[in-house]
């Protein structure tokens, strides 16, 4: 049977994931976590960054994407540009 635990919100907002569920899911000190809530259901669920592999190859593919729709280093460079001046 999967860990079932409660928990309780502390005025400040913060709720602690009982050790038994960290256990189980191997969570540590300083995991990032995405929250999604709706209703009475919260989820959070675990960021896992992508190993370099695989942010090679998410490179490759963007790359890719870019060259099928036209786009050239100087669109880039100047998107770059325009956007800083709004900040």
């Amino acid at each position: 049977m999967k860990p079932l635990a409660t928990t309780r919100m502390s005025s400040k907002g913060q709720v602690v994931i009982p050790e038994e569920i960290r256990n189980a899911l191997k969570l540590t000190e300083g995991k990032q976590f995405i929250v999604l809530g709706e209703k009475d259901v919260i989820i959070l669920k675990v960021i896992t960054p992508p190993s370099m592999k695989n942010f090679d190859h998410l490179i490759v593919q963007a790359r890719k994407q870019a060259v099928q729709s036209g786009i050239k280093k100087s669109d880039i460079q100047k998107t770059i540009t325009k956007v800083r001046r709004k900040l």
